[in-house]
């Protein structure tokens, strides 16, 4: 069976995710972390592209990548991956593959949910139990957004909303989720078939008018159930995200 294509961003910014395969770890230590973003940080001066929030875990990674070529991105993560499979794989005496299957590429617009990504990006140290504050995790973008930094480009996310509320914003306790999965997006149709069949005929918009635990409790029944994201329940139904996500 062929690898599906990937999409390509209108606006050349892409969430890169990849895992360690069989769950294994893609960090040992501290100095494992420091490789990757020496690395990352080479490659960006060789390649010019922008990378506007970071956070790696001990079994995986999330990038916020903007290329400033169409395509790219392809050549980025090939070289980046490329380079740690080799260091990592020496260091350590082993060899094969590192990464499970292929990086995950979602692109990315410019909309409500670009400041929240970022934040879901950074907020993965803390929703692990790994650090109680997010600038106490040292190997994320976090930190060069509040103290300065050589690595992210932190000027365009800062100039949507300024500083106070950037940050405001990221002490926020939230369970935004982000579908990284790679698989192929339903239609509005599709979506719309889901609901109704949940609902036995009943419209999506119409949830909207339900008693809050009636409400609730489909709202839960289509993500648990039938797998909808809260981006697609929202667009299907008009119910905000924050409702959705609260429910």
């Amino acid at each position: 069976m062929s690898r599906q294509v990937r999409k390509l961003s209108a606006t050349g910014y892409y969430h890169i995710v990849f895992r360690g395969i069989n769950h294994q770890s893609l960090f040992e230590g501290d100095s494992d972390f420091l490789y990757f973003i020496e690395s990352l940080q080479q490659i960006k001066a060789e390649m010019a592209f922008e990378i506007h929030a970071y956070c790696l875990m001990s079994n995986h990674v999330h990038l916020l990548l903007k290329e400033n070529k169409t395509g790219d991105i392809s050549q980025i993560m090939k070289r980046l991956l490329t380079k740690y499979v080799m260091y990592f794989n020496k260091k350590y005496e082993r060899s094969g593959a590192l990464i499970a299957s292929r990086y995950k590429s979602t692109p990315v617009e410019i909309d409500e949910y670009f400041i929240p990504l970022i934040r879901y990006i950074h907020q993965n140290p803390v929703k692990a139990g790994i650090v109680g504050k997010l600038e106490e995790y040292k190997f994320s973008s976090y930190r060069d957004y509040v103290q300065g930094g050589r690595l992210t480009d932190t000027g365009f996310s800062l100039s949507l909303l300024g500083r106070d509320e950037w940050v405001r914003l990221h002490q926020m306790s939230t369970d935004d989720d982000f579908d990284v999965s790679g698989k192929i997006n339903l239609s509005e149709d599709e979506v719309r078939r889901k609901i109704l069949r949940s609902t036995e005929g009943r419209e999506p918009h119409e949830i909207a008018g339900w008693s809050k635990p009636e409400r609730d409790a489909m709202l839960r029944q289509l993500k648990e159930k039938e797998g909808l994201s809260i981006r697609q329940i929202e667009r299907a139904t008009g119910i905000s995200r924050g409702v959705i996500a609260r429910s």
